[in-house]
């Protein structure tokens, strides 16, 4: 099912994802197409509760939560291409995280716009290409894997094809 508006905002959001604030890394869906790509910002303010301690004279956003934002955009394209919300049992697991570059350090005032394509899934296994830009310039990329699983599933690590448990995203 697609969306003709092709834009969502964060009430919208809030309805793919279960994070709340501070864990919420996604401000508005710019666009997406539905099993190809999706293109979202994180807007990075100075009162991010990260930077009081990462860095108090630099503040720069944890790499790390960058690669988060960069995954919750990603699971927003596969509920979208599903053409389903998810339910309060609905968690999406990481389940390997490859060729991570960081580039460019990113700081309050920044606009962290994210481009998540979906390279392929196979055997309950999402696999993205994610990129994510300041200004143009590129600041992070990675492929993501993730897979869906309700709350109450046992997460085994044959689930992952690294043979890793998977994590939270």
């Amino acid at each position: 099912m697609e969306n003709i508006d092709k834009t969502l905002d964060i009430n919208q959001i809030k309805q793919y994802l279960p994070h709340r604030y501070p864990m919420l890394l996604v401000d508005r869906v710019l666009t997406w197409e539905s099993g190809k790509t999706i293109t979202a910002i994180k807007n990075v303010t100075a009162n991010e509760e990260f930077f009081n301690g990462h860095f108090p004279n630099k503040p720069v956003m944890p790499g790390v939560l960058m690669v988060e934002a960069m995954a919750q955009t990603a699971a927003i394209l596969s509920f979208l291409t599903m053409g389903k919300k998810p339910d309060e049992n609905t968690i999406v697991y990481f389940v390997g995280i490859d060729n991570v570059r960081f580039k460019r350090p990113v700081g309050p005032g920044d606009q962290l716009k994210m481009d998540v394509e979906i390279l392929r899934v196979a055997r309950g296994i999402w696999k993205y290409k994610a990129v994510a830009t300041v200004d143009g310039q590129l600041a992070v990329e990675a492929e993501l894997m993730c897979t869906l699983r309700s709350t109450g599933d046992d997460v085994k690590p044959a689930a992952a094809t690294s043979g890793e448990t998977p994590t939270g995203a």
